[in-house]
């Protein structure tokens, strides 16, 4: 130590440069280490990146290519669906049944046995044979989806209801022959519930039937019947839990047979009731206070001051057009609800019109040839707000009308774009038992359906069930000018027709 301490004193620069060294060897190791750290950091850092990487490499090309997306379905352009020895009701309904977006029929057959996919007969729910079978058919591709033997015979049959039974699932009513109510699974076609009810002696049941609020408040939209019998209209409310009656039975007085429409404006409902000479409307809250007995109040329901100013509220007659046949709602202009009649002005001659639905001003009209039981006309909705219009009959030129042969079936598409053009989609020489149109998926895929077969009281035979797609008639249909214009193009407008989008209206 004494050594040192004599050193440090003679070479004092010595000693200084000494510690700098040994603090520059200290720095020296100390960045080493650290440098070592960080590179060992980094390789773990390097190696996580590319384990994450790769991890996500396997994920995409699982989900690419090992597991599969869900299949969006494809509809077929055209379908069939065969029957033997069976008889068809007029009913046609569409609804989505296996809730794949896609909608499907329903409609209803007499017969003893249902088809070959379901080994089902009459005698499964102790109905005799024959009876009326409800089935539901894909609207994909037209496979059966399910069969019911439903009734033993059919007066009516209504689908889509949206709460029906304990378990408030959508389901189909059948209006039974004689006297009973029985409530179907939409899903399954499984009976919810049989409820029989004596309407009377020689009535006349008035359709469709309606679904109406909650009345007796048990959570399940109810049911109300119409009936006409000798100048009066009878009111039945029915319970949509279990199909029992709720209050009394109501009843109007009217000046002969009676048919009814509903309509649904805003938040307003009314029944119009039509005879040969008068027309008549009532609100819903006065049909379910004439049925129940005492006034009742619905949520949300409001009186349209429009139509309570042209009621006459002693008789309930309504000061618009007589409305001759079952009207049916369209959009003749954009966002204008307009009314579709059929009326019959001779021997195989009937009259289409339409008419604005506020001022019962028509809006456009055409005379057709036609048949005895020629299927109504159906609307579409078009993506200019208006409608596109299908009607059933037989267009004779001006100059022909001296022809004397039966009429034929043709389909014809009328659009308001263009007021001077009819559209033969489809003839056709099948006895047409029912007609509509819809559009299978939301906002697109527009279609028509047929079920065609022998008439009731022709005996069984074949029965067939056919969607097609509206976009294959109009792409080789026929134009026919209801008055030139100048500028008229057969293919221009066929074009633009088969062009045209459609919009599904909530």
């Amino acid at each position: 130590m004494d050594n040192k301490d004599s050193e440090a004193e003679i070479h004092p620069l010595k000693t200084e440069d000494v510690k700098a060294q040994e603090n520059h060897e200290h720095f020296v190791e100390r960045r080493i280490v650290k440098s070592s750290g960080l590179s060992r950091l980094s390789r773990w850092r390097t190696a996580a990146f590319f384990i994450s990487l790769f991890l996500c490499l396997i994920i995409v090309f699982a989900f690419s290519f090992i597991i599969p997306c869900p299949e969006r379905p494809v509809s077929e352009r055209t379908w069939f669906q065969y029957y033997n020895n069976a008889v068809p009701y007029p009913f046609l309904a569409i609804e989505d049944v296996n809730e794949d977006r896609v909608q499907d029929v329903l409609f209803a057959i007499k017969s003893s046995n249902g088809s070959s996919s379901f080994n089902t007969s009459c005698l499964d729910e102790g109905l005799p044979s024959p009876c009326a079978f409800v089935a539901a058919v894909s609207g994909t591709n037209g496979s059966v989806l399910w069969e019911s033997p439903a009734a033993r015979d059919l007066q009516w049959l209504e689908c889509g209801i949206q709460q029906l039974g304990t378990a408030a699932a959508p389901g189909c009513l059948v209006v039974e022959k004689p006297l009973s109510l029985t409530a179907l699974d939409l899903r399954t076609g499984e009976v919810l519930w049989r409820q029989s009810h004596d309407f009377g002696a020689n009535y006349t049941l008035l359709t469709p039937l309606s679904v109406i609020p909650d009345i007796d408040e048990d959570g399940v939209q109810d049911l109300i019947i119409l009936t006409a019998e000798r100048g009066q209209v009878k009111v039945f409310i029915h319970s949509g839990i279990n199909g029992q009656q709720i209050g009394t039975t109501g009843s109007l007085s009217m000046d002969g047979n009676a048919r009814y429409v509903r309509l649904s404006l805003h938040s307003s409902f009314y029944f119009l009731f039509y005879t040969e000479n008068s027309l008549y409307a009532y609100s819903l809250r006065d049909l379910c206070s004439a049925a129940v007995g005492v006034e009742v109040k619905l949520s949300d329901f409001q009186l349209d001051s429009h139509w309570e100013k042209h009621i006459e509220h002693a008789t309930h007659r309504l000061e618009l057009l007589s409305l001759l046949s079952e009207p049916l709602l369209g959009y003749y202009k954009p966002d204008d609800h307009g009314i579709v009649l059929e009326s019959e002005i001779g021997p195989n001659r009937k009259k289409i019109m339409i008419v604005e639905s506020e001022s019962g001003a028509v809006q456009w009209e055409l005379k057709l040839n036609s048949r005895a039981g020629s299927p109504g006309p159906a609307t579409l909705p078009t993506a200019d707000h208006r409608s596109a219009f299908l009607m059933w009959g037989d267009y004779q030129e001006p100059g022909n009308e001296t022809r004397h042969r039966a009429p034929l079936q043709k389909l014809y598409l009328f659009h308001p774009s263009y007021t001077n053009v009819l559209l033969e989609l489809r003839n056709s020489t099948d006895q047409i038992s029912a007609f509509t149109a819809a559009l299978f998926e939301r906002s697109r895929h527009a279609c028509y359906v047929l079920l065609r077969g022998p008439r009731p009281g022709q005996g069984p035979g074949p029965v067939s069930v056919m969607k097609r797609k509206l976009k294959e008639d109009i792409s080789v249909s026929r134009v026919i000018w209801l008055r030139h214009m100048a500028g008229d193009d057969e293919q221009h407008i066929r074009d633009r027709l088969y062009r045209m989008r459609f919009q599904s209206r909530d």
